[in-house]
């Protein structure tokens, strides 16, 4: 399948997700990247601010806040196609929505990447290589192939956006970690992977 084909697919298959099961199945994921060591450990928490048909990331901004740690999200720079990381502190106030409905931070300092230790990726769909499919535009692939970025990369998503293979091509950076529902995947440099129930 084709890379419009398969969001259409998994698209499909989200929508049709009762949405108390999708709010507890998201609940149930944030608590396994909550209780990641590269979690616990990090400072600085960069989280996507979810939109429909993705998994809510709202619990785990909120123990984020709750560890003491500095949150951010991605504001999109739609002139230069980059996302800007920036620091907010409300889930209720601070917020627009953008283009697409996506909400982020209303004004702040994009935030130096370096000093970023994990960030939260979103994706229609993962497969077992670490590889994602976003949206199209590519935003995450241009931040996470920054130079300055080190932080260590983790993909949210329900069990039914893992699938076994994607197609890639040279721009798209897979992420080094993804939690499922069920599973934690950690993926190595020679493609390796390491699956924790």
């Amino acid at each position: 399948m084709d890379k419009q084909s398969i969001r259409n697919s998994v698209r499909a298959v989200l929508a049709a997700m009762d949405p108390a099961e999708a709010r507890r199945r998201s609940a149930t994921i944030c608590e396994r990247i909550r209780s990641l060591e590269e979690f616990r450990r990090a400072a600085v928490v960069m989280v996507y601010l979810p939109i429909r048909l993705e998994v809510d990331t709202e619990p785990l901004i909120r123990a984020a806040w709750d560890a003491g740690k500095t949150v951010l999200a991605p504001k999109v720079n739609w002139r230069r196609r980059r996302l800007a990381p920036v620091e907010f502190h409300s889930l209720d106030e601070g917020l627009v929505p953008g283009r697409y409905g996506i909400r982020e931070p209303v004004g702040g300092e994009a935030f130096p990447p370096e000093s970023i230790d994990l960030v939260i990726v979103p994706a229609f769909a993962y497969d077992r290589r670490g590889n994602r499919l976003g949206k199209g535009g590519g935003f995450y692939d241009r931040f996470l192939a920054s130079d300055a970025l080190r932080a260590t990369s983790c993909g949210a998503g329900f069990d039914e956006q893992l699938l076994d293979t994607l197609p890639i091509n040279s721009q798209d950076i897979p992420v080094d970690l993804l939690v499922t529902d069920t599973e934690l995947l950690r993926f190595t440099d020679d493609d390796a992977q390491e699956r924790t129930p």
